[in-house]
């Protein structure tokens, strides 16, 4: 059964509420796979759909969110049955199939789908053979349209500032991300480390 069978399903004499969820959980679930992206964990569902309609990571985990589970249970079987063609770009994941454990070989793909997301950010905002050039601030004034704003610069510092994570309720970790009190994810893995590069050598 395609998610899109499944959604129609699930959705037969539920309330409002959880159709106008259920909806949502797809719209996510199908934008990721329209991406190409493997990642459909809850968390991952929950951060992306926060302000779309999708319910809370702890809802969806829930005994009350099991239609919710399904739906997104499904998006991961499909992508598992039907993967797409292979490209010289993914097959550096062939490895991850070797991997024994089925819960370390999610946990390894997840975290490589995290990891071409960033680089497909780090492309979009470097592109390919663009050149690079580093200043002496004392001697030298650079092209302005590689510096930040100090507007900019505030922001940023104001991410990376415990003011910023007290306020938020929010927790670094070892691995450059922040987490609420419910040890969700709101910042990806290695975004602080990020976010300090981008100050060090953009501002």
């Amino acid at each position: 059964m395609t998610p899109e069978d499944l959604l129609i399903n699930l959705k037969h004499n539920s309330s409002l509420k959880i159709q106008k969820s259920l909806d949502a959980i797809y719209d996510i679930c199908k934008e990721q796979q329209d991406r190409g992206m493997r990642d459909f964990s809850v968390s991952t569902i929950a951060t992306l759909g926060f302000l779309r309609g999708v319910p809370k990571a702890q809802s969806i985990r829930n005994k009350t969110g099991e239609k919710y589970r399904a739906l997104i249970q499904s998006f991961v079987d499909q992508s598992t049955l039907k993967p797409k063609p292979r490209s010289l770009s993914n097959t550096d994941d062939e490895w991850i199939s070797e991997i024994q454990n089925p819960k370390h070989q999610l946990l390894a793909r997840i975290m490589a789908s995290q990891l071409k997301e960033a680089q497909q950010m780090i492309s979009e905002i470097v592109p390919p053979k663009q050149r690079i050039d580093i200043y002496d601030h004392k001697h030298m004034i650079p092209d302005q349209a590689f510096k930040f704003s100090e507007q900019e610069i505030r922001a940023i510092k104001y991410l990376l500032s415990a003011d910023f994570q007290k306020k938020w309720n929010l927790e670094p970790t070892i691995y450059g991300s922040l987490v609420d009190k419910s040890n969700e994810p709101i910042f990806k893995v290695a975004t602080l480390d990020a976010l300090r590069k981008a100050l060090e050598f953009l501002s």
